[in-house]
This record gives C-alpha cells, sequence and structure tokens, in this order.
C-alpha cells in the first residue's frame, strides 16, 4: 500500500482526501457509461441558469449551505423600516437558510445575499419550514449581504434556478 493506504486502488489520487477521490473516480466512471438523472441538482440549475435554447428569464440559483457539522448554515440581518412616517422606524430581523452569491474572491471569501418569501421574515427551524409550500415567485432578495469564508462550509444543495430580479 502506498502512502494513502487503501486508497491507492483509486487512480489516479489527485488529494490527500481519500473519500473525495473515490467519490470523484465514482462519478467520472458514471458519466462514462450513463447520464445523470438529478432533475434538482447544483448542475442543473446551472445548466438551466446559463442555456442559451431557453429564454427563461432565470437570474438566480438559490443554494442552502451545511456547516462541518452539516448542520444547515442560517443567517440573520437587519433592515431598517419607516412604516408610518419618520417617527416609527424600527429594526427588522430578517433570517434565511437561502442564499444568492453576489461575489467570490480568489481566496473564497464570499458575499451572499439572503433570501426571502415575500412578508415572510423568519426562516424557523429548518430549510424545510422555511421552504415547505411556498410560491416560487414569492422568493425575493433582501438586500441583506454576508461576508462568508467558504472553506467553513462541508455541504451545498442548490434549489431550481429562479428569478429574483
Amino acid at each position: 500500500m502506498g502512502k494513502h493506504g487503501h486508497c491507492d486502488e483509486v487512480s489516479p489520487i489527485t488529494s490527500n482526501d481519500c473519500v473525495c477521490d473515490v467519490v470523484r473516480a465514482i462519478a467520472d466512471a458514471q458519466d462514462a457509461v450513463v447520464d445523470q438523472h438529478c432533475d434538482v441538482s447544483c448542475s442543473q440549475s446551472i445548466r438551466n441558469l446559463v442555456s442559451p435554447t431557453t429564454t427563461n428569464g432565470y437570474d438566480t440559483v438559490p443554494f442552502i449551505l451545511y456547516g462541518k457539522t452539516l448542520k444547515p448554515f442560517k443567517a440573520s440581518g437587519v433592515v431598517v423600516s419607516n412604516q408610518g412616517g419618520s417617527n416609527n422606524t424600527k429594526f427588522e430581523c430578517v433570517e434565511s437558510f437561502i442564499f444568492r452569491v453576489n461575489e467570490v474572491s480568489d481566496d473564497c471569501c464570499a458575499v451572499l445575499e439572503l433570501l426571502a418569501f415575500d412578508g415572510d421574515s423568519n426562516a424557523c427551524d429548518e430549510p424545510c419550514d422555511q421552504l415547505d409550500n411556498e410560491k416560487v415567485e414569492d422568493l425575493e432578495r433582501t438586500g441583506i449581504c454576508i461576508t462568508v469564508d467558504l472553506s467553513c462550509f462541508c455541504a451545498i444543495t442548490c434549489l431550481p434556478a429562479v428569478s429574483v430580479l
């Protein structure tokens, strides 16, 4: 066995991450023999966003991030609301599991915008609580942006491409 022990069975080893290398080799082998049938995946959402054959108006691939404990990442931010005039200016907290990327630097520092459903500023306890039975057209940009280090996350779930502009 080589320096990676049993991982040398998978060729070529491209990193020090045995599991990643094995899963990459499986994916490559599967791609070589059959088309993948993921109707909802990051790759499919990106293809739908940039497809030149459709004029769907999509402008966003919303996604959910998972931290190193594989718990979904919920972010919060604040907007200022002045309903009822300038004497009634208040802070309003917005929470969300759903994000839109605005920019990513070379060192994987990213500016993410929180997405929320129209009139719903509370993300509850789980992403499905926030998403379940909501109308796609009610998903909207909040204007609240956070800066994150993408290396702090272990998983991502992409939602189907949508229009939020």
